[in-house]
């Protein structure tokens, strides 16, 4: 990055505290509308850290063949969903979009980026943003998660975006560390605290190397064993918090909040560096 793409962002965004990264397992759809120990932890967080003048988001539900940024003025919001409750599907969260973002954005992860004026916010992102930011007064653009590309690849894109953090950016990530839906445990889907045995190996394994910094063998999860091949079935859940490891400098502190398994195959870990 030169110093015209600097000025570009002061220009739209003033240098103002640098803005922590945070990771948030976002669950299941419900945590929108329902009232639990999860969605306080979101709302906790929100007090604890600056109030941002913008939010990228990387959620888990907008997975692409390349990497797209959303440019749209007005974002939709978008039920990615079924099977639930019309109160779930009545929910709606208008933020503005930010197209100098978008743009700054794209300009930052040159020559990969793409602008995109049809998704809008996804269920990743609006569900927890809702209890984060309830009135919506935060600019929110979302970038997409190219799925040709191996963590390493996005573990590196992501610094690509660290300048934008002193420029009062929160980036986000919104997924799930372990996330196994085909093996939920249904006796036990609202227990918190309930995991299979592999659930459990894996939420502290993963727990451990966040909080010692080992990033390459998170990176390396799928030679890590059957543990993580259960919980991580999937990598759309997984590479969100990838992209929160990726800006984290080596200074920075780093804490888990919402820390439990729920339905036997689900976490809610959520991280703050910064």
């Amino acid at each position: 990055m030169n110093l015209n793409d600097l000025s570009k962002i002061s220009d739209h965004f003033p240098t103002t505290e640098k803005m922590p990264v945070l990771f948030l397992g976002h669950g299941s759809p419900m945590n929108a509308i329902e009232e639990n120990i999860f969605v306080q932890g979101f709302r906790n967080i929100s007090k604890e850290i600056p109030k941002p003048n913008a939010i990228i988001c990387i959620s888990a539900h907008w997975f692409t063949n390349g990497t797209f940024v959303t440019a749209m003025q007005l974002p939709k919001t978008i039920h990615d969903f079924y099977g639930f409750p019309k109160a779930l599907f009545d929910v709606q969260y208008p933020a503005n979009g930010s197209p100098e973002l978008a743009k700054e954005t794209i300009e930052l992860l040159a020559p990969i980026a793409e602008e995109d004026h049809s998704w809008g916010l996804d269920h990743g992102a609006w569900s927890v943003l809702r209890h984060l930011y309830p009135d919506a007064d935060i600019p929110v653009i979302q970038l997409s998660i190219d799925y040709t590309k191996p963590p390493e690849y996005h573990f590196d894109l992501a610094k690509k975006l660290s300048k934008l953090r002193e420029k009062g950016i929160l980036i986000i990530g919104s997924g799930n560390i372990v996330h196994n839906l085909r093996l939920i445990d249904w006796k036990n889907i609202d227990t918190v605290g309930a995991g299979w045995d592999w659930a459990i190996e894996a939420r502290e394994k993963t727990n451990n190397w966040i909080l010692d910094g080992d990033f390459q063998k998170l990176i390396d999860y799928q030679k890590q064993g059957t543990f993580l091949q259960y919980a991580v079935p999937t990598p759309d859940h997984f590479l969100p918090m990838i992209y929160n490891l990726g800006l984290k400098e080596k200074s920075e502190e780093l804490s888990l909040f919402n820390d439990s398994l729920i339905g036997g195959s689900l976490s809610m870990t959520s991280i703050k560096i910064g």
